[in-house]
Formats: structure tokens, sequence, C-alpha cells
């Protein structure tokens, strides 16, 4: 019995199942979640959620989904497992893009007409806050130590500062223009900004708000026109972030040491959002003009697969 044991063990193991996790993608315009197998690199299923889904994460216990239907001004609670809709949240008008706070029990949505991030009580469904912020706010982030919201306004060229505590703004600080999405280092040092327009990447301190460094993407055979950086995520050892460059078709490999661009890798047509696999083995990337998601091998740095998920994927989602 042992033997069969140790046996099926190391089968699973073998062929990647002791490793199993499911992507979530949006498909903003076919109203959809496509769920991927990315181990079996191949799609499950796709399952309606509402009009233009876009915004999307997992709950820290994995066991909802979080989707920001903007067409339908909610953001959709829905089971991971069967995915079923248990509720929605009242997000305001034309929910986007929005981040949960470390415990789980906050939700800040970015509504991006109406100038305003709202703060949502997860566990009551109920709007607690409206904080106006500059005009077009969309990118946002949660600080891992909790201690702040930042909002970047895309017209306003700013990210505004929140007090997780007040929910009041205590500071902002001018960034090169179109901030387009935001992440925070583990340790809660650092905030990355994306400038879509600027083709940049701004490094902010986040003890003193001020920008320490610059990144300008070059790709060589590609316009500064097609280069509109857009999502970011850095690993949770600060060694190396990512950036997707839209239009360009390439994810910036950045050291998160030195700041130094290493490599741009090849992946799908107008990249817009990346997600780790919960051991950060790989990164997955939503390619919007491809209709297909990438997934990049982060020991090799190679793009080893593209996966076909339906039309116009947009936000992913990471499930172990």
């Amino acid at each position: 019995m042992k033997k069969n044991v140790l046996g099926l063990f190391l089968t699973a193991v073998l062929t990647g199942t002791a490793q199993a996790e499911t992507v979530f993608v949006t498909l903003e315009k076919d109203n959809a979640l496509a769920v991927v197998d990315p181990i079996a690199g191949k799609l499950i299923k796709t399952v309606n959620v509402g009009q233009r889904p876009r915004g999307i994460a997992i709950s820290s216990d994995n066991k909802f989904l979080y989707v920001a239907t903007s067409d339908d001004n909610t953001i959709r609670i829905i089971d991971a497992e069967t995915l079923k809709e248990t509720g929605k949240l009242p997000s305001g008008e034309d929910p986007e893009t929005f981040a949960l706070n470390p415990a789980g029990d906050r939700l800040y949505a970015s509504n991006e007409d109406d100038s305003l991030v709202t703060v949502i009580d997860i566990a009551k469904k109920k709007a607690v806050k409206q904080i106006k912020v500059g005009v077009e706010p969309e990118g946002i982030a949660t600080s891992p130590d909790s201690r702040w919201v930042v909002s970047a306004s895309e017209t306003t060229n700013m990210v505004h500062w929140i007090d997780t505590k007040t929910n009041a703004i205590v500071d902002n600080t001018l960034v090169d223009p179109r901030p387009r999405s935001l992440g925070f280092t583990a340790d809660s040092q650092q905030l990355w900004v994306t400038s879509e327009m600027a083709g940049t990447l701004m490094i902010l301190d986040v003890k003193t708000k001020q920008i320490i460094k610059t990144v300008k993407f070059e790709v060589q055979g590609v316009t500064a026109d097609k280069i509109q950086p857009v999502g970011v995520v850095i690993d949770k050892d600060r060694k190396r972030g990512y950036v997707a460059l839209g239009p360009a078709n390439r994810v910036a490999v950045i050291n998160a040491q030195t700041f130094e661009v290493e490599r741009y890798l090849l992946v799908g047509q107008r990249v817009w959002n990346l997600a780790f696999s919960p051991d950060q083995k790989r990164l997955y990337t939503t390619n919007g003009t491809s209709n297909d998601i990438s997934i990049i091998d982060l020991d090799n740095q190679k793009v080893t697969k593209s996966v076909g998920v339906g039309t116009y994927p947009w936000g992913v989602a990471v499930k172990p």
C-alpha cells in the first residue's frame, strides 16, 4: 500500500498535477470568464459573468473571485470552485480596476468617470466611503503592510496616497503622463508606477513619496509610440519586476535591485495585465488583440506557450 501511495505521488509530481493551479481570465468583449489549466496549457471552459468584465482578483482564502463588470456598475462575487455568482458589491459607476486589502475585508474600486475611489466593506456588501481623487483614476494598489491605498489619476498625472485608517488623501506625487498601473514591493518600501504615454516605469520610495528612478523602455525594431507600459508586478524576493508594454507585444524584465532592463520577452498582441503563479515559477499575461494568454517560465525567462481564451482578454487571477 505504501509503495502504491508513493508511486502515485511521484507520478503526480512528474506530470505536474502536484502543482496544479487554475488561471482565470476576464474576456472584455465576450462578457465572460475563461478558465485555463496552465499546466496542460488548455482552455477548460468559459462562463458568462456580466457586461464588460475587466478587473479581477481572488480572495485571500482562494474561495471567491471578484470581477468588475464595468457596464453593470458592479463587482460580482463568484465562487472559485462552482463559478456560480454568490453576490454583488456596490462599486460605484463603471468599475474597471480595484484592489483588495491584505486582510481581505476591504475592496477599493476606481470610478474613472466620477474621479472617485469607492471603499467597500466586503462582508457587509456596503460602500463605506467615496474618496475624491484626480481626473480619470484607474490604477490602484494596496500596500502589503496595510498602510496605504494608492490611486493613479491618468489625466491629473498623479498618484494619490490614501491613509487606510482615515480613508483620506495625505499626499500626492506628480508622475509621468497617463499613469496606468501600480505595484508595491512585498516589503512595502517601493511603489512601481507605469506611464502609458511616456513609455516609462517610475520607482517611488514609499517613505518619501518621491521618484527615485525612472526607467525608459526602448525595444529594437519597435517605434516609441507602440511602447505603452500598463500592468506591473514584482516578485516577492524583489529580484525582478515585470512590465507589460501594450502594443509593443513585449514584457520587460527589470532587475529590481539595479532597475536595469535585463531583457524583453515577446508575447501576444496588446499585452495588458500580468499575474504570477502561486509559487512564482510562472508568469501569465493577457494579450488583448491576439485573444490569448502567454505563459512565461521564470526560471528560464522564456515564453513557453500561448493559450487561446476568447475575445479581448483583460484581467487575470490565479488559484492554487
